[in-house]
């Protein structure tokens, strides 16, 4: 495990989303289309390699949105592994992707979203930041970046600066250490 302190640093677009607009459920009939025609109960029980050999039988954004799926499945377990071994590079780099997948596959982000996660991109490793997602119900709302702990004040400045210039909005900043989740604590008798 890295020595390396890492932070999650959780930047809100102030952009609210609608999820009451249908587009949550035109994204599961799409996926369960893509099931049907790849003959699994559920896109968790598809491969990549059968999605390429069942796209000829499937819509364009049928088969992108199973691909975001079938991809995001495969990125979760990679990326829990390199956080488990420190390697925070990996770990940025399929954060990365799985925003790219979320953006041009699923199509749950929007402009402000992919504009911090562009800043994030663009301050990059030399800066502190080792990759960055939207996180959430997405078309609004926040994204969050995995960053060096030593940088999180100049990285939120620059964050902030760069999305208000870019968006005209302020972004709502503020870090996070990682722990972990929440156990049962039992108190001696």
């Amino acid at each position: 495990m890295s020595d390396l302190t890492v932070e999650l640093l959780i930047a809100n677009t102030n952009v609210k989303h609608e999820l009451g607009s249908g587009q949550y459920a035109k994204r599961r009939a799409q996926c369960e289309t893509a099931a049907k025609v790849l003959g699994v109960g559920s896109l968790r029980d598809a491969s990549l390699t059968g999605l390429e050999s069942g796209k000829s039988k499937m819509e364009e954004v049928v088969y992108r949105r199973a691909r975001h799926v079938i991809t995001e499945i495969d990125r979760t377990p990679k990326a829990a592994e390199r956080i488990r071994a420190g390697d925070w590079t990996k770990a940025g780099q399929l954060m990365y992707e799985s925003h790219r997948s979320l953006r041009d596959d699923y199509e749950v982000s929007c402009e402000e979203l992919d504009a911090i996660v562009e800043i994030a991109e663009s301050i990059g490793l030399p800066g502190g930041v080792f990759g960055c997602r939207m996180t959430g119900g997405g078309f609004g709302g926040c994204a969050v970046a995995l960053v060096k702990s030593s940088a999180v004040a100049d990285i939120s400045k620059k964050l902030a600066a760069e999305y208000q210039e870019k968006t005209g909005l302020e972004a709502t900043i503020f870090g996070s250490r990682p722990a972990s989740g929440a156990t049962v604590i039992n108190s001696p008798s």
